[in-house]
């Protein structure tokens, strides 16, 4: 039997790279997937590419109404859930010195403030034993150069993931965190080969990672092979954050 069969799932940042490669997997494994992303277009064509045991909601995970939507097509549709994939986030370099109150603030709304209200708004569907996991980062333990506010906002979720465990325990709920390592995602596109090869230099297994290896792992935390496992962080990173 599929590890998620007859599981309702909800992706943030559901329309390409990891969150789009984890909800295929979950349907594969018998899931019913809804999936939020900002842009329409990305949004139509990531439903199509799932083909299956799916619903696309556009939204924002920063703006509360747009997560009341997501949550009322869920309700209307399938009436309850068993998992949420908080994954969708941003990501932008600036220094100490040259931090600017709008990329600060546009950096924990979407990853704090927007997963915070993606959870907690899901949690009048989320059935008792259900599984939360959050999207984390190696840059939160590693210190990269200029990217100190994502860092922090990463930070903020293992933290949120320690105390929601005990939040949701009397329910069953578990929450636990991915932290991807370097993941060969569009996102590194723009990026000059030497500025890859310097990432691959610190990675002990010596590659990028896969996001079909994030939603291997997304699966293990959503399903019942994970039952005793909760509030942890499980890094898919190479051994880029442990060596």
């Amino acid at each position: 039997m599929s590890n998620l069969q007859g599981k309702v799932a909800v992706i943030t940042g559901g329309t390409s790279g990891m969150g789009l490669a984890t909800a295929k997997r979950f349907v594969k494994e018998g899931a019913f997937v809804f999936i939020m992303g900002r842009r329409q277009a990305e949004l139509d064509a990531a439903v199509k590419a799932i083909g299956s045991n799916v619903i696309g909601v556009q939204g924002d995970i920063a703006n509360l109404a747009d997560l009341d939507r997501l949550y009322a097509s869920v309700k209307a549709h399938k009436g309850h859930l068993d998992i949420v994939f908080a994954n969708a986030g941003l990501g932008e370099f600036a220094p100490i010195g040259a931090i600017t109150e709008e990329h600060f603030d546009k950096t924990f709304n979407a990853n704090v403030r927007g997963t915070v209200f993606t959870v907690q708004k899901a949690l009048p569907l989320l059935k008792d034993g259900g599984s939360v996991i959050l999207t984390g980062s190696i840059a939160s333990v590693k210190g990269i150069p200029s990217f100190g506010v994502y860092s922090a906002t990463k930070a903020a979720l293992r933290s949120f993931a320690r105390t929601w465990t005990n939040d949701l325990k009397d329910r069953r709920i578990r929450t636990n965190v991915i932290s991807p390592g370097t993941i060969d995602t569009p996102i590194l596109d723009p990026l000059p080969k030497e500025a890859i090869a310097g990432i691959l230099s610190g990675v002990p297994m010596a590659r990028m990672g896969t996001s079909d290896e994030i939603a291997n792992s997304a699966v293990f935390l959503a399903s019942d092979d994970s039952s005793f496992i909760s509030g942890i962080e499980l890094f898919v990173d190479g051994g880029a954050a442990q060596v």
